[in-house]
């Protein structure tokens, strides 16, 4: 039997992981085979306004489009496809 289980913690100074098995997982002889995968910390302040985001390139690129009749609703369609991942 093959098992993966994926978690995500924080290694902290003294470099001590213990795990809890879930109880499907039978005792006795095993190999187990830890990955560390560094990842980065989430940012939650992007400190960004609404005047930097106003100030953007970014903003407004779709003002000018003719083939867009309603580029707030186009966008809200984008948001949502990618939501779901209709485009993958």
């Amino acid at each position: 039997m093959v098992k993966t289980l994926t978690l995500q913690m924080d290694i902290l100074p003294h470099r001590v992981l213990q795990i809890s098995l879930p109880e499907d997982i039978p005792a006795g002889p095993a190999e187990v085979v830890v990955v560390i995968a560094t990842r980065q910390p989430v940012q939650t302040d992007q400190g960004s306004t609404a005047a930097d985001m106003a100030a953007s390139s970014l903003f407004g690129l779709w003002d000018e489009r003719t083939d867009l009749s309603d580029s707030q609703s186009y966008a809200r369609k984008l948001r949502a496809q990618a939501e779901r991942r209709d485009n993958v």
